[in-house]
């Protein structure tokens, strides 16, 4: 029954296929506004869980537009490609995030995220 408006980013964990598209489960996650952290409000919907993500490292890229499923897949693979096999990183998962509301025509971010081992 709070509102807590809208963050930033949301952020799709995403788990690829063998041939790098991404499997159909995914993982959505909010970021929960700081006046909430330390005492978040329940959710009412059992599909709904809060989760604490600690620090991480990430290797990153950003682009823009509207973006989809192909964005993701094509940056991430391009991601890959710089970072090369020296980079040590999860694999099995990324993350893709968005960081505008939807009515934004301009200016808007994205980025896949790789976490580092």
């Amino acid at each position: 029954g709070v509102g807590m408006g809208m963050t930033a980013p949301v952020s799709i964990t995403a788990f690829p296929a063998e041939d790098g598209s991404l499997q159909q489960k995914v993982k959505v996650s909010l970021r929960i506004p700081s006046p909430f952290q330390d005492n978040p409000p329940c959710p009412s919907d059992e599909s709904i869980k809060i989760e604490e993500r600690q620090g991480m490292t990430i290797y990153s890229t950003q682009f823009g537009g509207y973006a989809k499923e192909v964005d993701y897949v094509s940056y991430a693979a391009k991601l890959k490609s710089a970072l090369g096999s020296e980079a040590v990183y999860h694999k099995d998962f990324y993350l893709c995030n968005g960081y505008d509301p939807p009515m934004k025509p301009y200016g808007r971010r994205n980025e896949v995220w790789f976490v580092k081992k």
